[in-house]
């Protein structure tokens, strides 16, 4: 009775309506198994725990941080057991687990459900279970990202790949879950190995193609696992997989492995503008240090690439994998193009002025046929005297070269007898000017050095010498060694157009001529000019590259001492000659990029009419003394421009 009393008490206490039906009142045993609907509004959680220990015998341990505010209705009764099933799913609800220890059940916050040992792996609701699933078929570790998203926070999975389990720790019925779940994808599918052999195509480049597309469809989580391996010692392609894995894939290798387009590994490709014999060498060395560095497994090899020229045709013979030839067709695009050209004009520049004046008086007196002196007065290094006159009139011929430059006066008496006279009196004056305009023309590639050389040889005496001859003869065999120079305009440079509109130009520019000749030279004398530097101009722009102000004044005096001093008289006794000589010289340069054909062609025609223009004015009167000839003269640059016909059409319009 004393217990009968007691659950009554804590059915009420606990808002329990027992609901018997129709039957008597139950004994004691028959109290346990009786029907009961729970009802709570905002009850402690602990309150309830003691109304499960009532009803289920069962020992509880509380942790200090299970704390929670409670609300249950229930329409149909439950027995026990369901109702102890009910209380774990309000643990699970409000984030606790109850973990069985021996006799002792612990009520646990599930952040602790990865420590705590497991129910049975039989335990079924929401009872924390730790279970290892061995998988036959599939790798664990490829389940775990799979199964993750279906595990809570608190529970555990993991893969331990040498056995090929998976450990899960959840809640009974998610555990029961996914152990469904892995049973099904753990299947023994109907996969076979396919052989592919390639007719065509390269097995590894096909299988490295396929992969990335398995790869990626597996990704987006639509396609099942495949495998594809390249055999490259019979160039075939091995597939596992799904039948309609395979099947898929086959057809897309049918369609790969078709002839190339081109016709194979071998190319050939014509240059337009390039040079074929320099591109294969670069072309060569490229590549095959390429292959030799690319990772194992490469379709490429160092000896499977061979690059040559044929230099008649200008063309490359390329035999290599489709996938190399892409790569070099690529760069050839970008080599094989037509570069830009530069129009280079060279500006020399030299203005003289020369201004020369002499006068000197020489004389002489002899006193032959008596006793009186000979005197004599003599100025040869600055004009011709009166000694030199004398000897060239003592022979038959007079030499002209010895007559002075300018006005020669000479008075005196010459009788046999007595005292005879003469004085030469030399007077010049000369002014001199030259101007000299040399434009040297020179059109280059861009990045290609060009020389151009307008002069002539001269020879120069080197030495001279003299060979006595043998046999007694005593023949003399004088002989001189020449050595030839050219003189004239000679322009070197390389020019180096840079991405915008200016040009950098590496020059030597140098001009030579034969000077005059002077007092003590031996043979010819020469003037050079060198120029050596690197500038950078704009395009049509004029720039000076150096130049040279030289301004000399001369001035010679030879007299008598004493005589030669003495004003006015002293006039009779000396020689004057001043010479004034002032040179100004200057090179400018001036390039013009020539980036296409309409722009050679305009530069092409301003030069051709420029010729043609001054033949056209000499042509407008006969050579002297050769009435009726014809001077030569460029024909208009349209008639070459004009294609040729035909030699049919020719003979037809002739018929005609």
């Amino acid at each position: 009775m004393r217990r009968t009393t007691r659950i009554l008490r804590l059915t009420i206490a606990l808002g329990l309506v027992a609901t018997i039906g129709s039957l008597p009142p139950p004994a004691w045993g028959q109290a346990e198994q009786a029907m009961i609907k729970p009802n709570y509004r905002e009850a402690d959680i602990r309150t309830i725990v003691e109304a499960v220990s009532e009803v289920t015998g069962k020992n509880f341990v509380i942790d200090p941080r299970v704390k929670a505010q409670v609300t249950m209705l229930s329409a149909t009764p439950m027995s026990p057991d369901a109702f102890y099933e009910t209380f774990l799913s309000i643990l699970q609800v409000h984030g606790f687990i109850a973990v069985p220890a021996g006799d002792v059940i612990k009520i646990l916050p599930d952040a602790n459900a990865r420590q705590v040992p497991g129910a049975a792996s039989n335990a079924g609701g929401d009872q924390i279970v730790t279970m290892t699933v061995m998988l036959r078929n599939v790798g664990a570790a490829q389940l775990v990202p799979i199964l993750r998203p279906l595990i809570p926070q608190y529970g555990h999975l993991a893969a331990h790949p040498a056995s090929n389990m998976l450990i899960i720790s959840d809640r009974a019925a998610n555990v029961d879950r996914l152990r469904r779940i892995i049973s099904r994808i753990d299947q023994a599918g109907d996969e076979e190995i396919e052989v592919i052999p390639m007719e065509h195509a390269t097995a590894t480049q096909v299988v490295n193609m396929l992969s990335q597309l398995s790869q990626a469809a597996q990704a987006a989580g639509g396609a099942p696992p495949i495998q594809f391996i390249a055999d490259e010692r019979t160039n075939s392609v091995l597939i596992s997989g799904s039948k309609n894995s395979r099947l898929r894939f086959r057809a897309l290798i049918s369609h790969l492995d078709t002839p190339s387009e081109d016709g194979g590994d071998t190319q050939v490709r014509y240059l337009n503008y390039a040079d074929a014999a320099d591109l294969a060498t670069k072309l060569q060395a490229q590549f095959t240090s390429t292959a030799a560095t690319a990772a194992p497994g490469a379709a490429a090899a160092p000896g499977s690439i061979n690059i040559w020229a044929d230099e008649p045709t200008n063309a490359l013979i390329i035999n290599a994998p489709p996938k190399m030839t892409r790569d070099m067709m690529g760069v050839i695009d970008k080599l094989d193009i037509r570069r830009a050209q530069v129009l280079v004009e060279a500006i020399i520049v030299e203005v003289t002025a020369d201004k020369a004046a002499e006068l000197g008086v020489t004389w002489a007196i002899d006193g032959s046929g008596s006793d009186e002196a000979i005197a004599v007065t003599n100025f040869p290094s600055t004009s011709t005297g009166i000694a030199q006159i004398a000897g060239a009139t003592g022979g038959t011929a007079i030499d002209p070269s010895v007559i002075p430059e300018g006005i020669t006066l000479g008075i005196g008496r010459i009788r046999n007898s007595g005292t005879n006279f003469a004085a030469i009196i030399s007077a010049l004056q000369g002014d001199a000017n030259t101007n000299i305009i040399s434009t040297p023309t020179i059109v280059t590639m861009d990045n290609e050095e060009a020389e151009i050389r307008v002069g002539q040889e001269v020879p120069f005496l080197t030495g001279s010498f003299t060979n006595t001859g043998g046999g007694g003869t005593g023949a003399v065999n004088p002989f001189q060694t020449i050595q030839r120079e050219e003189v004239g305009t000679s322009l070197k440079l390389t020019p180096q157009i840079n991405e915008g509109s200016g040009v950098l130009l590496q020059i030597e520019q140098e001009t030579s001529s034969i000077s005059q000749g002077a007092s003590g030279a031996v043979d010819l004398i020469t003037n050079n000019r060198t120029i050596s530097t690197s500038v950078f101009v704009e395009d049509t722009e004029i720039l000076v590259l150096g130049g040279l102000i030289d301004d000399t004044v001369r001035e010679s005096e030879q007299r008598v001492p004493i005589l030669g001093s003495v004003p006015l008289l002293g006039a009779l006794f000396r020689s004057r000659s001043t010479e004034k000589l002032k040179t100004n010289l200057m090179v400018f340069i001036r390039p013009t990029i020539l980036r296409d054909g309409v722009q050679a062609r305009f530069q092409t025609d301003s030069k051709y009419n420029y010729i043609r223009d001054l033949q056209l004015e000499q042509s407008t009167k006969d050579p002297a003394l050769m009435r009726g000839e014809e001077r030569p003269l460029l024909p208009p640059l349209e008639e070459y421009r004009r294609p040729a016909q035909p030699a049919e059409e020719e003979n037809t319009a002739d018929g005609g």
